[in-house]
């Protein structure tokens, strides 16, 4: 299956698997009239559109992809809204993550570049600014890099010692910190998690792995993408 590498230095997007395609959306749709598309057509290419532009969603949740994912902590702390908030609706939902409680992979960390420092916002309590200074962007990076080297050998100086894993874990700054995760949704909340996270307004780093996510939809479901950037 098609992945991606380097997302926020380390990271990577993977799909692992996918159920159904372009097709099995209006499939699902003209089943209320018992009808069936053998090939995909215009008149499908219309369907898709209308659909997404009027919110029918519903035929969205008969195709499925499972992707695992590499990312820092925060990114998937942001993604992990994908699963919680839409279960009630879509049980096409699936997500198991790694955990320091059963493994003691290499610790592999985020570290933003001197210029990759952003400034809080004027207006909000969320989001980022401008670039802050270089020189002010050195100085954390160089703060970071300290507090993850210390973590790191107290984590590990306690694995030596004895200490549970579970516990052990405590001593490495987690949202800089790489998991891995396998995310299994339906078509219709992944389209949503690209219009929520690649819209100008998300956070940046999740922002990149949404566009690889794009990616390997606009791959797979060709037609349906295309609709999509249409549609939003």
């Amino acid at each position: 299956m098609s992945s991606s590498s380097g997302v926020l230095s380390h990271g990577y997007v993977r799909l692992v698997d996918k159920m159904g395609s372009d097709l099995s959306v209006v499939n699902a749709a003209r089943v209320s009239y018992d009808k069936v598309s053998v090939d995909f057509s215009e008149k499908d290419e219309k369907l898709l559109n209308f659909l997404i532009g009027e919110g029918h969603t519903s035929p969205f949740r008969h195709a499925a992809m499972t992707f695992e994912v590499y990312a820092p902590l925060f990114v998937a702390r942001q993604w992990w809204k994908y699963a919680v908030a839409s279960s009630h609706i879509d049980d096409q939902n699936g997500w198991n993550e790694s955990s320091r409680r059963y493994i003691t992979e290499s610790e592999l960390f985020y570290i933003p570049a001197d210029h990759q420092w952003r400034s809080a916002p004027e207006s909000s309590k969320q989001g980022s600014g401008d670039p802050v200074p270089l020189e002010i962007g050195g100085e954390f990076t160089s703060e970071l890099i300290n507090t993850v080297v210390k973590g790191t050998e107290l984590y590990n100086r306690a694995l030596q010692f004895g200490i549970a894993p579970e516990q052990a874990r405590l001593f490495l700054p987690a949202y800089g910190l790489y998991v891995r995760w396998r995310w299994t949704a339906s078509l219709q909340s992944i389209l949503t998690f690209l219009e929520q996270r690649l819209a100008h307004d998300a956070q940046v780093e999740i922002q990149e792995y949404a566009k690889e996510i794009g990616v390997l939809v606009r791959q797979e479901f060709p037609e349906t993408y295309k609709a999509f950037q249409l549609g939003v």
